[in-house]
């Protein structure tokens, strides 16, 4: 059977944005029931919710029922799943995404309201209340959020896909039921007009993430009669499709110009290629699209000599096997921390490595521009040629001499790496870091020295500290925007926000960064330079010592390793050799469509 390698990515990058509205929901809600409740409006919110209680009559009593139950959790999950199941079953060609963007939508903001909640108390209004009330804070309302990302995401997906009179008939009676149920809220005592408000806020903000992250290109698409996206096979976003070839046979060839011709075997002839496999990140059916391609780059399968790794050996035999085999290449089935494992031995000796991305974070692949497929991936690699890029050699109290290929750092994210559940990392990817972060928000800041290149230290006192050889963390977000991994430099990052107005600041800083709303960084200077109001402070050095006044975590590509109050880094320029489409910082240009062969032996 033959497989086209693509990415599939479009907009869903912007789902980055809901930790962000995370944010801003609970500096909201802090402001809300802070400073603001003793002004107008709020200060009058008491009255209002005591007058629409002394107005209850068995009429409203019943509607403000039934509008409750509507929005209740088990209704809501309930008519979730039943629609989701109509949309992939009922219509003759599935409806995946409008499926997945309801999901998503009711998910994410059942998300975000638990994070508010959790840093948000407030109690509800002093009134008979007509429903048990939930142990959560009474600000937002998690009933009025609930019945907008459901019923006015339905709203959203009849708008786009129904037709006839009963279109807008449809849309608009889905509308009215989140307002609806606003009011019957308020009116059996169990939030204030505020928390309603703040729910309708927090349910719209998540439908125009989750629409515009997984609706807007693939609606665009449909409407101009393009065929829309099904599955891994689709082509991505700004290519040409490649062309249908013919039925595959028992040993299928792709059509002239379908695939550029495999290169040559990599490195002098006779050599073998080691292969370094992370057992839960590559399954089976990985490895055997991997041995697939290096048999088309004629690694014929005598040639290629697999290792498989353990969390005593993340890199398995691979030191002793360099050592006596001295391959032409070595190919990295895993993640960061199994790549980074594997540079420790290879930088140095010229080597030259290639990374099959399957890890949870894959923040080194992603920033040397490899799509986020590993099989397409070490095709691309294979097509192109060896280039040098740095690594960063670490150190400091109770850590071993070690090397890194992304990013080192100590505090915050490092607490984050931590305590992140393994359990959650393999069914949610990177998103499980998301759910640990937040339970960290609340941590102190701790005070250091920063010394650059061996200068005078610099006292400061900071969240965290990040010493990049690379810039974007998922999604593309540049936390160190002038980080190059062959710049021969290393770039540091103090987070530093006073209060959630410098969460907000950094937040904005570098969502405007993403968005290409900022310009270029600053030219690169010892002394550093400070951005998003003192959020962030930047410096750009080959060697750095942090030094904390008390014992803190510390991560090196996404491994935690033991807390300690200090740590080191060096460059090491060029050491590590990898095998790219294309030198790290050059122009990305579409891809060839890479086309393999699942063939048995």
């Amino acid at each position: 059977m033959m497989r086209r390698y693509g990415s599939t990515a479009r907009g869903a990058w912007l789902l980055l944005f809901l930790p962000v509205q995370a944010a801003l929901m609970v500096a909201l809600g802090r402001f809300v029931t802070g400073p603001a409740a003793r002004h107008w409006p709020l200060s009058e919110e008491a009255g209002a919710v005591r007058e629409s209680g002394a107005h209850r009559d068995g009429a409203t009593i019943t509607l403000s029922k039934w509008l409750s139950v509507l929005a209740g959790t088990e209704v809501v999950i309930a008519v979730t799943l039943v629609c989701v199941i109509a949309l992939l079953v009922l219509p003759r060609v599935a409806h995946r995404v409008e499926a997945m963007f309801l999901a998503v939508s009711v998910a994410a903001q059942s998300a975000v309201f638990v994070v508010v909640t959790a840093f948000v108390e407030r109690p509800r209004p002093a009134v008979t209340q007509l429903d048990a009330a939930p142990p959560t804070s009474s600000f937002p309302s998690g009933h009025v959020g609930a019945s907008v990302a459901l019923y006015a995401g339905l709203a959203v997906i009849a708008a786009l896909r129904m037709r006839g009179p009963w279109r807008w008939v449809a849309t608009t009676l889905l509308l009215l039921i989140p307002p609806a149920v606003g009011l019957s809220r308020v009116h059996r005592g169990m939030h204030y007009p505020s928390d309603v408000a703040a729910g309708l806020l927090n349910g719209v903000v998540t439908l125009v993430i989750t629409g515009f992250a997984l609706l807007y290109g693939h609606t665009a698409a449909k409407g101009s009669g393009a065929r829309p996206d099904v599955g891994t096979d689709a082509p991505s976003a700004g290519r040409s499709a490649p062309r249908p070839g013919p039925l595959p046979t028992a040993e299928p060839t792709p059509p002239p110009g379908d695939r550029p011709e495999p290169a040559p075997a990599t490195g002098p002839v006779g050599r073998p290629v080691l292969v370094v496999r992370h057992p839960h990140g590559c399954p089976d059916e990985l490895a055997d699209r991997i041995r697939a391609v290096l048999r088309d780059h004629g690694h014929q399968e005598p040639d290629q000599r697999w290792i498989t790794t353990s969390a005593a050996r993340p890199c398995g035999e691979l030191e002793p096997r360099i050592a006596a085999e001295r391959p032409a290449l070595v190919v990295v089935c895993g993640g960061d921390g199994t790549v980074r494992a594997c540079a420790e031995v290879l930088a140095g000796t010229g080597i030259p490595l290639a990374v099959a991305p399957c890890g949870t974070g894959n923040l080194l692949a992603r920033n040397l521009g490899l799509p986020t497929d590993p099989a397409t991936a070490l095709f691309e690699s294979l097509t192109g040629d060896s280039f040098g890029i740095d690594v960063g050699r670490t150190g400091g109290d109770g850590l071993r001499p070690s090397r890194f290929t992304v990013m080192a750092g100590v505090g915050f994210d490092a607490a984050m790496v931590r305590d992140a559940s393994p359990r959650l990392k393999s069914r949610m990817g990177w998103a499980a870091y998301v759910l640990s972060a937040v339970r960290h928000l609340g941590d102190p800041s701790v005070r250091l020295t920063v010394s650059i290149d061996g200068g005078r230290p610099l006292k400061r006192r900071a969240r965290m500290a990040v010493i990049g050889n690379v810039g974007a963390l998922q999604g593309g977000l540049p936390l160190l925007p002038g980080a190059r991994p062959d710049s021969g430099r290393l770039e540091v990052v103090l987070f530093a926000p006073r209060g959630p107005s410098g969460w907000l600041a950094a937040a904005g800083h570098l969502t405007a960064r993403l968005l290409g709303h900022r310009p270029p960084p600053p030219a690169r200077t010892r002394g550093g330079h400070s951005e998003a109001g003192g959020a962030l402070e930047y410096f750009s050095a080959t060697r750095v010592d942090i030094r904390c006044a008390t014992a803190q975590p510390r991560e090196l590509d996404g491994d935690a390793v033991p807390d300690g109050t200090r740590l080191t880094a060096e460059i090491e320029p060029g050491a590590l050799r990898v095998h790219l489409p294309r030198a790290p910082g050059a122009p990305h240009e579409p891809p060839r469509a890479a086309v393999t062969a699942d063939r048995s032996r």
